[in-house]
């Protein structure tokens, strides 16, 4: 085993995550496949996470434990952690999920038989505080993301998988790390994860390990139930030092990420322009939305004020009922 240059990365992004880091650190260093580094970006806890972590590296090597000195963001953190890895191979893990102690192991199996795989997932049950199954499914509709067209693949993720509720836990996959320092990683809007999956998707091949090995926490503190039900929330989770009132676009963002995408990954001709056409399908199913967008954005300091002044009066009520 070599710890100088492990054969993958496994980078975490934390913020105040005691309550599950523990059981997320175990299951990592519980994976049968032991070649791997884990580089902890902690982006400025102000829980037990530290003290947590520090204990974890100290008992074994392969820990990596870096802080930051304040937030930088959600997504930032994310880039953070690939950009400190080193291996050839990386995956994301975060503080609250879990993976099967064999799930490493299948995912590399994959990747070193077939160089044209560029990212290799499990099939992912939902699990509740306590661990425990939730009946609640992801959809399971078959995937033509191991096509040897580009655009075969691209349309499968944008129609066939975007559309509907919980997908994307390909991003928690394992991937070929010179493959995603090809892109732009996660951008600081909600979406981005997607568009980072969709230009991985043109770059290769994806394979789903057919068996349920990676197991996703549905808790009330997660990001995508905490912060993304309020502006104000969602645009300080992406980038806590952006100016107050700012409005975002996050939709018109995946759009032009897309475009993006497909102008920059190396596509022949006629796999390029198949890629454009689908983009006016999904165009033509997001007009209304972008249109909000642009509403929104006309009235957009009335629309953050409201929302913020409602949290803080909800802050206020909390800390009063807790005082008294």
């Amino acid at each position: 085993m070599s710890y100088t240059k492990p054969r993958v990365s496994i980078g975490m992004p934390v913020y105040n995550g005691d309550r599950f880091v523990t059981a997320a650190l175990d299951a990592i260093l519980a994976q049968t496949y032991e070649d791997f580094e884990l580089v902890i970006s902690d982006n400025a806890s102000t829980d037990r996470t530290q003290e947590i972590c520090l204990a974890y590296a100290a008992k074994d090597r392969r820990i990596k434990y870096y802080r930051n000195e304040r937030n930088i963001g959600g997504h930032r953190n994310f880039n953070r952690a690939f950009e400190l890895s080193t291996g050839e191979y990386f995956r994301w893990a975060t503080h609250d999920d879990l993976c099967a102690p064999t799930a490493l192991e299948k995912c590399m199996e994959v990747l070193e038989k077939n160089p044209a795989v560029v990212l290799c997932y499990t099939k992912t049950k939902l699990i509740d505080e306590q661990g425990k199954i939730l009946d609640r499914k992801y959809d399971e509709t078959l995937l033509l993301t191991n096509s040897p067209k580009p655009h075969i693949r691209f349309r499968s993720l944008l129609i066939d998988a975007f559309t509907k509720a919980d997908r994307g836990q390909q991003l928690y996959g394992v991937m070929r790390t010179n493959a995603a320092a090809t892109t732009p990683l996660l951008g600081d809007y909600s979406g981005a994860d997607l568009v980072f999956i969709a230009r991985m998707v043109l770059l290769g091949q994806f394979y789903e390990v057919p068996e349920y090995l990676f197991f996703n926490r549905e808790h009330s503190q997660r990001s995508t139930r905490s912060v993304m039900v309020s502006p104000y929330l969602r645009a300080s989770w992406f980038d806590p030092n952006a100016k107050e009132g700012k409005p975002v676009f996050p939709r018109w963002s995946v759009f032009l990420g897309h475009l993006n995408s497909i102008a920059r990954v190396p596509l022949g001709l006629s796999e390029r322009s198949h890629c454009y056409l689908h983009m006016g399908a999904w165009l033509s199913r997001n007009w209304n939305n972008l249109a909000k967008e642009m509403v929104k954005a006309a009235v957009w300091p009335i629309y953050f004020s409201i929302h913020r002044r409602e949290l803080l009066q909800k802050d206020r009520a909390e800390v009063a009922s807790g005082s008294s």
